[in-house]
């Protein structure tokens, strides 16, 4: 009787341990799967993003790997109304998901955003430097100090030809060029470069990056300012102005453009700013951001700008991916 009544505790025992290995097996296997799952869900619906004329191609880019190679339901579509028209479209009711920016929001922005409810991420994407450039002809110009760039462009200089500047240089007019007021570009000229001062009225400005880029490669006077980026992918067209800071002239160049770097004080970040609200409610907004952060730095040497920091790549990713 003893005996009958171990072997079915045995019986019992062995039982319970198969069970148990069964259901952790199974736990880990349905673990893994859910893994699995999540790591590799195809996602679909769109993404917009609208904004900086000067991030526009960095976005662009990366917008085109992710929907090869990352999720092909996704639509990505990358505007350009430049920075300031682009938060126009950000902050309003379902606005775009992205605004890519060359300056920082404004106040007033910001406080728009508070009234709306609308959450948002400042993410940094890259570093630019803000360069000047030249016709292919003119052999003259080709080095410049900030204050003398600066004169070409305030409405209370005494400089309006070449010569005064330098006697030496040709006594032509200077055309002077620009992006318009919708550009984070502009801003971050009159703000920063020209402390705010008032821009000469006879300065061209532009909306199209492209138009700028065709005005001075057809005028040997001319000279304009943009991103490096536009600069980099028109080198064919155009010269780039080399700054002397106080050290010797600088030329712009991926090696140079850094907040610490010898090209610093024409250096700034860019920006693309991220509608939490839509990052939680859509995934696709979401893994697309996430797909930006982790691949900012591969791609933005490849369209003329200079990478950021991995930490803060790290703590922006750290950022998305708590939502």
């Amino acid at each position: 009787m003893k005996f009958n009544k171990y072997l079915l505790f045995m019986i019992m025992a062995a039982f319970a341990v198969v069970l148990a290995a069964c259901g952790k097996d199974g736990d880990s296997a349905e673990s893994d799967k859910n893994k699995a799952s999540a790591q590799g869900t195809e996602l679909e619906g769109s993404v917009a993003i609208d904004g900086s004329g000067t991030v526009y191609p960095l976005m662009a880019r990366l917008a085109e790997e992710y929907m090869v190679n990352e999720q092909e339901n996704v639509s990505v579509e990358v505007s350009r109304a430049g920075t300031s028209a682009g938060f126009k479209k950000f902050l309003v009711e379902n606005g775009t998901d992205f605004n890519d920016a060359s300056r920082q929001i404004k106040d007033e922005e910001a406080t728009e955003a508070d009234k709306l409810g609308i959450e948002v991420k400042e993410l940094k994407v890259a570093l630019d430097g803000l360069t000047f450039v030249i016709n292919k002809e003119n052999d003259w110009a080709t080095e410049m100090t900030p204050e003398e760039l600066v004169s070409i462009f305030l409405a209370d200089s005494t400089v309006e030809k070449w010569s005064d500047i330098n006697p030496d240089w040709p006594d032509e007019k200077i055309n002077a060029m620009g992006p318009n007021e919708n550009h984070g570009t502009y801003e971050f000229f009159y703000e920063s470069i020209l402390d705010k001062q008032d821009m000469d009225s006879s300065v061209n400005l532009q909306q199209e990056y492209s138009t700028l880029v065709n005005l001075v490669s057809e005028d040997k006077n001319g000279i304009a300012f943009f991103g490096f980026g536009y600069y980099v992918n028109n080198q064919d067209k155009m010269n780039a102005v080399a700054v002397d800071f106080g050290n010797g002239p600088v030329e712009p160049a991926l090696d140079t453009i850094a907040e610490d770097g010898a090209y610093a004080d024409f250096t700034r970040p860019v920006f693309t700013y991220l509608n939490v609200n839509h990052a939680k409610d859509k995934p696709q907004v979401k893994d697309f951001a996430i797909y930006v952060m982790n691949n900012i730095n591969e791609f933005a040497g490849e369209t003329g700008f200079a990478p950021i920091p991995e930490s803060e790549v790290k703590e922006n990713i750290s950022f998305l991916e708590g939502l």
